[in-house]
């Protein structure tokens, strides 16, 4: 397989570019899990990230991840 640097927006990965691993048509998954473990007095959690289409100069399509809210999250 594949991967395609892909835009992280919102959350605490806001702004980093990391690889995801792409489908034979180019797609990335719809939601990107990121397990946090526990430290401290806080509990392990998981972040969430909805795939979401940005388009750039050129009118191409590209994927991004945008943070979803913990307010938002269904576990």
């Amino acid at each position: 397989m594949r991967s395609e640097d892909t835009e992280f927006v919102g959350g605490p990965l806001d702004g980093r570019v990391l690889p995801i691993m792409v489908s034979l048509f180019n797609g990335v998954p719809k939601v990107y899990r990121v397990p946090v473990p526990a430290h401290g007095d806080e509990p392990a959690r998981t972040l969430l990230y909805d795939r979401a289409k940005v388009y750039n100069a050129k009118g191409r399509m590209r994927w991004r991840y945008e943070y979803r809210a913990p307010e938002d999250a269904v576990r």
